[in-house]
């Protein structure tokens, strides 16, 4: 089979998806002598058409980690709005320091309903977007060698040809379990489906950064306080915001973000699997 272009595909709303995509793209590629290509599927125009592929395409696929599965909200327009047609691909679910659990197999069996065919696959572990203190400047120095060498092997395997026929097994479980059930510090679970950010209105001088980078275009650009649709709790608009005048105040996401601080300090090492 003659391979014609590496892909990095993602949903990445802080950017720890995206660097680690587009890295492993860019390096399998270099030593493929092939060119990449990228599609960032983050905003929501670029969810309103559908994407094909073709059997001369390798797609590394980027995924955060929502509660140990794939971000729920997105998860109808993977499933119906990609086409692999026998593409290769490599999922890769990234997790804020707790566990990708289940969703790197989730990604690996929805990429193949699709017609690609999962022929590498990895979770590695970012900063959490909820945290300065989860995984803090991950992926660091040490990472990067262990994620360079995945990339060389992805190469090697697809120059030897061997292995590429999809089925890919990863670490999780087939068919994905539940989601992971946040807890708050008390040990209970934390419910905060309808949180969404507030505002300091002191600090915002409405320069529209939050409503261009919310995933789910909920955020006013009229009046950034108004967050009149779905909030998924992706932190763009708290990270991207230059005054931080954006911040979540509800007690059971904060207690959840302290258990999570308080119980995963401990360094989760990447998986990979080819």
């Amino acid at each position: 089979m003659q391979m014609k272009k590496v892909w990095s595909v993602y949903f990445s709303p802080c950017g720890s998806v995206k660097q680690i995509a587009c890295y492993i793209a860019g390096r399998a590629a270099e030593k493929l002598g092939l060119e990449t290509a990228t599609l960032d599927y983050t905003l929501p125009a670029a969810r309103e058409r559908s994407y094909s592929f073709g059997e001369g395409d390798i797609v590394v696929w980027g995924s955060p980690v929502y509660a140990g599965r794939l971000p729920n909200k997105l998860l109808p327009f993977v499933q119906n709005n990609f086409k692999g047609n026998g593409a290769l691909a490599v999922p890769v679910a990234v997790f804020g320091n707790r566990s990708f659990d289940d969703a790197l197999a989730e990604l690996r069996n929805e990429l193949e309903n699709n017609g690609f065919r999962a022929v590498a696959g990895a979770g590695i572990a970012a900063r959490h977007v909820f945290s300065e203190k989860l995984a803090a400047g991950r992926p660091d120095e040490a990472d990067m060698v262990k994620i360079e060498e995945f990339s060389a092997k992805i190469a090697d395997k697809i120059k030897k040809g061997e292995g590429l026929g999809g089925g890919l097994y990863v670490r999780g479980a087939n068919p994905p379990k539940e989601y992971y059930t946040p807890r708050g510090l008390d040990g209970r679970p934390a419910v905060f489906l309808k949180a969404k950010p507030a505002t300091d209105k002191d600090k915002c001088v409405r320069c529209g950064l939050c409503a261009a980078s919310c995933p789910m275009g909920s955020i006013s650009g009229d009046d950034p306080s108004e967050v009149g649709g779905v909030c998924i709790k992706c932190h763009a608009c708290i990270h991207k915001c230059p005054r931080k005048a954006k911040h979540f105040d509800d007690e059971a996401f904060l207690s959840h973000k302290a258990m999570l601080e308080l119980s995963f300090q401990r360094r989760a090492e990447p998986e990979f699997f080819i």
